[in-house]
């Protein structure tokens, strides 16, 4: 079990996840750092004078030791959206470089969410595939990693979800590549930030890799 008192690392924090799970942090008392590569984008939340801002950078292996002197359990929400030449490489080296730096500070856990499929699954997306490695990756270091797999986020404002919608209502006639053809299981974010906060208080958690999803697979 994590005591409030210590200092809980959120990465992404200006993400459609950690700017939500933020809030709830706060409110159950625990002590919040919220990692950004730019720390105005966080300036003007409702909660930012409550949390400490961080200014870091995955990529940039320097600049993390700072972020995360003092942190017993770092969230990774960070991963590649765009595509272009070598995006899971950068997301495999974003994976390393935070996992030797959370080892060398001594973080006792890293809280990963990544993407829900079977790995053997030959229509799974690159990206998912992308987002699976970096678990593999994570659990090369010292810290505890707990990684939680989820399809879909529903709700307002998420990227798959918005994307989703704005595809069906826009486009009616597309060729889909072969991924599209991959059953899903969606989550509410209500839902997967639940799991995200319990798993603070579930040592059984730890170093366990464990799907989430809604009832309606799809």
């Amino acid at each position: 079990m994590i005591s409030p008192q210590k200092t809980i690392l959120v990465t992404g924090a200006t993400g459609y996840v950690g700017g939500r799970l933020i809030p709830r942090l706060l409110e159950a008392g625990y002590t919040v750092r919220g990692m950004t590569r730019h720390a105005e984008h966080l300036h003007g939340r409702e909660w930012s004078d409550d949390i400490e801002i961080v200014e870091g950078d995955v990529l940039e292996p320097d600049s993390l030791s700072s972020v995360l002197e003092g942190v017993s359990t770092a969230y990774y929400f960070i991963h590649s959206m765009e595509g272009g030449a070598n995006f899971d490489d950068r997301d495999a080296q974003a994976a390393h470089n935070f996992g030797d730096a959370a080892s060398t500070a001594g973080v006792e856990r890293i809280i990963y969410l990544g993407g829900l499929g079977v790995e053997s699954e030959e229509n799974l997306s690159e990206h998912l595939e992308s987002r699976q490695q970096v678990g593999d990756i994570l659990r090369e270091y010292e810290p505890a990693v707990t990684e939680f797999r989820a399809a879909i986020l529903v709700g307002s404002g998420s990227i798959s979800f918005e994307m989703i919608r704005y595809l069906t209502e826009r486009v009616p006639i597309m060729i889909c590549p072969q991924w599209v053809f991959t059953k899903v299981q969606p989550i509410a974010i209500k839902d997967a930030l639940d799991y995200l906060q319990a798993a603070l208080t579930t040592p059984e958690s730890k170093d366990r890799i464990v799907e989430i999803g809604g009832e309606d697979v799809l």
